[in-house]
């Protein structure tokens, strides 16, 4: 049985990639900040019976990446972006390497487009996913990395928790249209490509793989759909984007700069150039289907099956 390592599988697109890989014949190991942390989809009873094991590792302490991937044996690794690295994760990815990872599958960002050296400072969350990757380059070399760069994600409506338990959602640039991907099929198809590159099979050809959702619609769509499904009537009150920048803030606890960000894209989708305008929106249908052999969770659905993150 090949062995993989999964760091941040207490999170949506990590767990989800850790069960994957482990359905796919993988033995998976759990690495985690906080060991005594739920992993999402796994009881105590499943995560015993299907061999997982948990080691300790923390982004921001290099050696625990080391220990983690040398208690394991793992030669392949599934890992997230870390936005806060100073040094872009290059330490965390010579720590990998040092400690014999061979392959990476990273989780970066549809944003991430053209010459990762060339992408903008002023697009925030574009440009750290892509200094990341510009670390993973140099540490692992283009064979040695997998990028999986997905699109506005389902969950990002969480931002507006609060709001909508209040009732009053205040939006800029409503209607603008994303379309909305399951962090669960996101982390499906890491879990795979994972899966796959432990066996010694690529299922990607070069070192990236871009992701999108089902289905486009407009923000304010997502948060009627979220109001349907939850049985709660929901105001939608348009305002300018400052007003809207200070509600993510301040009542959705978004950084400064990423709430900027976020109504940058919402206003540029509204305005003029289209998130489906993008010359790599065309490849990326179809390539959930493609990795799972299954079709994509559309936005109401993965709604129905969260209703709990949005009444907690």
């Amino acid at each position: 049985m090949e062995t993989v390592i999964v760091f941040g599988p207490s999170g949506a697109v990590g767990s989800a990639a850790a069960r994957t890989a482990h359905q796919q014949g993988s033995k998976v190991y759990l690495a985690m900040r906080d060991t005594t942390k739920p992993v999402p989809g796994l009881t105590a009873e499943t995560e015993r019976e299907g061999g997982f094991e948990r080691v300790q590792a923390d982004f921001s302490h290099p050696e625990t990446i080391s220990s983690a991937v040398a208690h394991s044996a793992a030669k392949h690794a599934f890992i997230y972006t870390d936005l806060t690295s100073p040094d872009h994760m290059r330490a965390s990815f010579t720590a990998l390497r040092d400690a014999g990872i061979e392959s990476v599958v990273l989780l970066s960002s549809f944003g991430v487009q053209g010459d990762i050296r060339s992408v903008s400072s002023e697009h925030v969350i574009a440009y750290v996913h892509a200094q990341a990757e510009v670390s993973l380059q140099e540490v692992f070399g283009v064979n040695g990395y997998v990028a999986v760069r997905p699109g506005f994600y389902a969950s990002n409506t969480l931002w507006w928790k609060e709001p909508v338990q209040t009732g009053h959602v205040k939006l800029a640039w409503a209607n603008g249209a994303f379309e909305w991907i399951s962090p669960e099929d996101i982390g499906g198809v890491c879990g795979t490509i994972l899966a796959h590159k432990a066996k010694g099979i690529d299922l990607v050809s070069g070192e990236f793989v871009y992701l999108v959702g089902p289905e486009q619609m407009s923000v304010r769509g997502v948060i009627e759909t979220i109001g349907r499904v939850l049985g709660r009537e929901i105001t939608i009150t348009e305002v300018d984007e400052e007003e809207a920048v200070d509600s993510l803030v301040n009542e959705s606890g978004l950084a400064e700069g990423i709430a900027r960000s976020v109504l940058g894209l919402c206003r540029s989708a509204t305005e003029g150039y289209s998130f489906f305008d993008s010359p790599v929106y065309g490849e990326s249908v179809g390539n959930i289907q493609k990795y799972l052999r299954r079709s994509p969770m559309r936005f109401h659905e993965w709604v129905e099956a969260n209703q709990d993150k949005f009444r907690a």
